[in-house]
């Protein structure tokens, strides 16, 4: 199955899946960013956390597989009253063509054997001084049902950032915490946060 297909296997019911809020973590990281900065969203879904920062002033762009996710955010961004470029992409496809001021994502599922290609890509993209922020599920996700995959295989360890990103500065932490993210996301979780500033 394509990730276009599973995920809008996931977007096509009714109401927003990971709710409208966007996720904490990324939204506590805003006042990292200057003003008007140019943003990526990588597997921004439904659009929550694009909305959020592009009503904060940022020039957004939003990158997702499902075509379902990126109508609902467009359906969204109207009644928001923003502008979001969307991209509709498996990001295993993504051809970097640009600079970001920052990139980010929550909960990006990717295979363990596609992370270092698509990191470096981040990498790549981002403009001197920009950064990286993410929030992603934690190999020990597997013993909690607060959402996820159940496949260790789209989970993630600190090491899988700290051997990347050689031209940043890294800050990587291993936490638990409450979700509360519509449907999709809620309960106790274990979760790693990651804030990267390229040099």
């Amino acid at each position: 199955m394509s990730q276009q297909e599973f995920w809008n296997g996931k977007f096509s019911r009714d109401g927003y899946l990971y709710g409208t809020k966007p996720n904490e973590f990324l939204a506590s990281k805003k006042d990292l960013l200057k003003a008007n900065s140019k943003l990526l969203c990588l597997g921004e879904g439904e659009g929550r956390n694009a909305i959020f920062f592009a009503k904060n002033g940022f020039e957004v762009t939003a990158m997702d597989a499902s075509d379902i996710g990126i109508s609902k955010l467009h359906f969204r961004t109207l009644e928001e009253g923003v502008r979001i470029e969307t991209i509709c992409i498996d990001l295993n496809d993504w051809i970097v063509s640009e600079k970001f001021d920052a990139i980010v994502t929550s909960y990006l599922h990717m295979y363990k054997n596609e992370r270092e290609t698509l990191f470096k890509k981040i990498e790549e993209s981002l403009n001197k001084g920009g950064y990286f922020i993410g929030e992603f599920f934690s190999t020990k996700q597997i013993n909690y049902n607060s959402g996820g995959p159940k496949d260790l295989d789209l989970l993630y360890t600190t090491e899988d950032f700290e051997k990347h990103f050689s031209s940043c500065s890294k800050t990587i932490s291993e936490e638990i915490v409450t979700l509360d993210e519509g449907k999709g996301h809620k309960g106790e979780a274990c979760v790693i946060r990651v804030v990267i500033k390229k040099n």
